[in-house]
C-alpha cells in the first residue's frame, strides 16, 4: 500500500482527508519497489555534509568497510588482483584512480593511502557487498526455541540489542514479501469470466511450497468505459488482483532447524487503483461479529481495509475465506505435527496479514502459535481492536522505520508516547481515554522494532518517502541494525545491488560510484516495477 509523494503536513490531531481533486490528478510515486529512473542517478551528486562530523561519520563508514580483514572471495577472470599479473594490474590501477579522485586524505589525514585501501582483500568485500546474492551466516537450529523466535513472550531482549536469529528469521519473511511483488508484477492481469489458473511463485527459501493463491477482491469498481480508454492497461481497474499466496515448509531438514512445520501466509503491497481507493476509505466500522456487541469501545477496523479482506470475486473466494479454508486444510494434513502459522506483509498487505491473523486465531477451538511480521505497515484499527487480537494470542512484530510516513495514518496524527500518556492517564482516572471515542481512533498492534534510513551508512539522510517505504531498504535496514545506541553494523551480509537498483536516487553518490566502476551489471537484476495510478493516505 503507497502514498502520494509529498504527504500533506499534518498538525496537532487533524485527521487524513485527501480531496477527490488530489485523488483525481495527482500520481502517486510510492510504489514500494518502484525502479528510479536514470535520468535521477545520471544526476546524482556527493552530499556536501553542514558539518565535520558528518564528514567523518561518512568517511568512517567507508574506512569501516573497505578495511574489513576478511579472506579474497572473487577473483578476476580467475587471476588475483596483483601487481604482478597483467590483467590485476589494470583493475588495480582503475581502483586506485578512483579513490585518489575521492581525496581522502585531504578530508581526514588519518585515512589510509589509497594503496593500502586498495588491497585485494578490500576490493574483494566490496565487490561481494555489491554482488546480486546475500551471503549470510550458516542458520542456526532454534530447536526448543523457536516459539520465544515466534513471539511467545512477545519478543522480549531480542530486540535490542537485535538477536543474531531473529534478524534472520525477520529477513527471511521479507523476502516472502518480495516473491509476492515479483509473481503479481510477472502478470497483474486477473479475468473475472473465469476461474484463475494457479500461480508459479519463486520462492527464496526453496524449503517452502505454494499451496495457494490468495486474491483480494475491491467492493468499489470504475465505470466500463476507463477499459475503453485505455486497453493496454485495463488491469489496473479490475477488481479483483492476485495479492500473495499460502506456502508450508516440506523440507525434513529445514522443518528440523525450526523446531516445527512453518505455514506462511505472504502478502503484497498496494498496486492497483481499485486497491489505492480503498486505502483512502478510511472511517472505522464494526468488523464481523461485533456489530450486536455490548462493549463501550467494540473492535472497529478501516472500512477499505476490510473491504479487500472480505469480499469475494466473481470466480474466486474472498481473501479472507481461501486463507481461513488452506489453512484448516494444512492443519487437517499435518495433524499432529507441531506447527506454527506466520503472516508476513508490507504496507497494504501488512493491514491484511493483521486481519487474517486474527480470524484465524478464532477459526478452531485449539490453533497452532499463529505470529506476524509486518513491514511499513499503517494503523488498520482502534484500540479496542489492537486489545482484541492481543487477547486471541496473536503475536505481531511491527517492523518500522522511522521516517517511512505510512507508520503514521491512517488517522489521527498522534505520536505513539503521547497516546500512551493519554491512556495511562485515562486508566488512572477510570475514564474512557478521549481518543478512543472520535472517528479516526487508530491504534497500532503488537511490539515495535523500530529502524532508521538516516542511520545507514549507504543512504541519503534525506532519502525521500519512496525510499522510506520501500521494502528492499527496510531489509537493508534490519540487515545492518544492532541496538538503539549502535544502529548499524560495520559487517552487515545482505548484498546492496538491488538497493543500489530500486533506490539508486536515494543512495550515496559514494556507493553508485564504486558500483559502475566495479562494473556491478544491475540491469540483469530481477527488478519489480509496480505501475502508480491513484494516491493513497497508508
Amino acid at each position: 500500500m503507497e502514498i502520494a509523494r509529498p504527504i500533506p503536513a499534518q498538525n496537532g490531531l487533524a485527521a487524513f482527508q485527501p480531496s477527490r481533486a488530489i485523488l483525481a490528478s495527482r500520481v502517486s510515486r510510492l510504489n514500494p519497489l518502484i525502479r528510479a529512473s536514470s535520468a535521477a542517478t545520471q544526476t546524482l551528486a556527493i552530499e556536501s555534509s553542514s558539518t565535520t562530523t558528518t564528514t567523518q561519520i561518512h568517511l568512517s563508514n567507508l574506512e569501516k568497510l573497505l578495511q574489513k580483514q576478511t579472506p579474497p572471495l572473487l577473483q578476476y577472470n580467475s587471476q588475483p588482483l596483483d601487481k604482478d599479473s597483467g590483467n590485476g594490474s589494470s583493475r588495480e590501477k582503475r581502483f586506485r584512480n578512483l579513490f585518489e579522485g575521492l581525496n581522502l586524505e585531504k578530508i581526514l589525514p588519518e585515512m589510509k593511502a589509497p594503496e593500502e585501501m586498495m588491497s585485494p582483500r578490500h576490493m574483494n568485500r566490496l565487490q561481494r557487498l555489491l554482488s546480486k546474492s546475500p551471503e549470510y551466516s550458516p542458520r542456526n537450529n532454534l530447536g526448543s526455541r523457536w516459539r520465544e523466535y515466534h513471539g511467545c513472550n512477545d519478543w522480549a531482549g531480542l530486540l535490542d540489542p537485535l538477536d543474531e536469529n531473529l534478524r534472520r528469521e525477520v529477513v527471511r519473511y521479507g523476502e516472502f514479501i518480495q516473491a509476492a511483488y515479483q509473481t503479481f508484477n510477472s502478470n497483474p492481469a486477473t479475468s473475472d469470466d473465469k476461474a484463475p489458473l494457479p500461480r508459479q511463485v519463486s520462492l527464496p527459501d526453496r524449503s517452502y511450497n505454494v499451496t495457494k493463491s490468495l486474491y483480494a477482491t475491491s467492493s468499489v469498481g470504475l465505470p466500463s468505459w476507463v477499459d475503453d480508454l485505455a486497453p493496454d492497461i485495463s488491469w489496473m481497474t479490475q477488481r479483483s488482483s492476485w495479492i500473495g499466496y499460502v506456502a508450508v515448509c516440506d523440507d525434513k531438514r529445514e522443518i528440523s532447524r525450526m523446531g516445527r512445520r512453518d505455514i506462511v501466509i505472504a502478502l503484497r503491497g498496494t498496486a492497483t487503483c481499485l486497491e489505492w481507493a480503498e486505502n483512502v476509505r478510511d472511517v472505522l466500522e464494526r468488523i464481523p461479529g461485533e456489530e450486536n456487541s455490548s462493549q463501550i469501545q467494540p473492535a472497529k477496523v478501516e472500512s477499505g481495509f476490510l473491504s479487500l479482506y472480505k469480499t469475494p470475486g466473481s470466480n474466486m473466494a474472498s481473501l479472507a475465506k481461501s486463507v481461513v479454508e488452506e489453512v484448516r486444510r494444512l492443519m487437517d494434513l499435518y495433524k499432529g505435527e507441531t506447527l506454527s502459522i506466520t503472516v508476513t506483509g508490507h504496507s497494504l498487505g501488512a493491514a491484511l496479514a493483521l486481519l487474517a491473523a486474527d480470524e484465524l486465531s478464532t477459526c478452531e477451538p485449539e490453533m497452532p502459535p499463529i505470529a506476524v511480521f509486518s513491514f511499513g505497515g499503517p494503523r488498520v484499527g482502534n484500540r479496542a481492536f489492537a486489545n482484541r487480537v492481543s487477547n486471541n494470542g496473536v503475536k505481531v512484530l511491527r517492523i518500522v522505520n522511522s521516517q517511512d510516513v505510512i507508520t503514521k495514518v491512517p488517522g489521527m496524527f498522534v505520536s505513539e508516547e503521547l497516546d500512551q500518556k493519554l491512556r495511562e492517564n485515562a486508566k488512572v482516572a477510570g475514564v474512557v481515554n478521549v481518543l478512543d471515542n472520535m472517528p479516526w481512533a487508530y491504534s497500532h498492534v503488537g511490539t515495535e522494532l523500530r529502524v532508521d534510513s538516516k542511520m545507514s551508512p549507504y543512504l541519503k539522510p534525506n532519502a525521500d518517502v519512496a525510499c522510506c517505504h520501500d521494502l528492499e531498504a527496510y531489509l537493508h535496514l534490519v540487515d545492518g541494525f544492532m541496538a538503539s545506541d549502535c544502529p548499524f553494523r560495520a559487517n552487515a551480509k545482505r548484498s546492496l545491488a538491488r538497493l543500489v537498483d530500486e533506490q539508486g536516487s536515494n543512495v550515496k553518490k559514494l556507493y553508485i560510484s564504486k558500483a559502475k566502476d566495479l562494473r556491478l551489471n544491475l540491469d540483469n537484476l530481477q527488478a519489480v516495477t509496480i505501475p502508480s495510478c491513484l494516491p493513497s493516505p497508508s
